[in-house]
């Protein structure tokens, strides 16, 4: 921390309500410290996940995950299951992200990032078998 100040509490554990219905949520991520907002009350009770760059929302209407962002170096899958898990216990119906233009999730939001955590995770443990093929004939593009 640069600069000390009475406003800034360090807190430990995975969540730290912060007032009526608000709760801190410390997933970690693309740094250990990541953290997003649930807002139960939101929305006459829906509940709302407000994930700044952690969950990424993707134009897809999807949520993703990056370790880092400006060298695209996807997260673990352990790291993202463990996001998943931390999250359960939540209810949310929408998961709004950090930049306008990439799209929010109005509705469905735990089923959603649910999906989402299966979907990248099948992916990023998927291996696959690359076979060069060697022929005598040159490959040929046409432009």
């Amino acid at each position: 921390m640069t600069r000390a100040d009475p406003a800034v509490q360090f807190w430990e554990g995975d969540t730290k309500p912060i007032g009526s219905g608000l709760t801190l949520v410390r997933l970690g991520g693309h740094f250990d410290g990541g953290t997003v907002l649930h807002w139960s009350d939101w929305g006459e009770g829906r509940g709302v996940l407000l994930s700044g760059d952690i969950l990424q929302v993707v134009p897809s209407g999807h949520v993703s995950f990056m370790w880092s962002y400006p060298n695209l170096i996807p997260l673990s899958a352990a790291k993202v299951q463990r996001m998943a898990e931390i999250l359960e216990p939540f209810a949310f119906d929408a998961v709004y992200g950090a930049f306008s233009g990439r799209g929010q999730i109005d509705a469905n939001g735990k089923q959603v990032v649910a999906a989402s955590v299966a979907r990248y995770i099948a992916r990023i443990n998927e291996t696959s078998e690359v076979s060069v093929e060697r022929s005598a004939e040159p490959r040929r593009a046409a432009v």
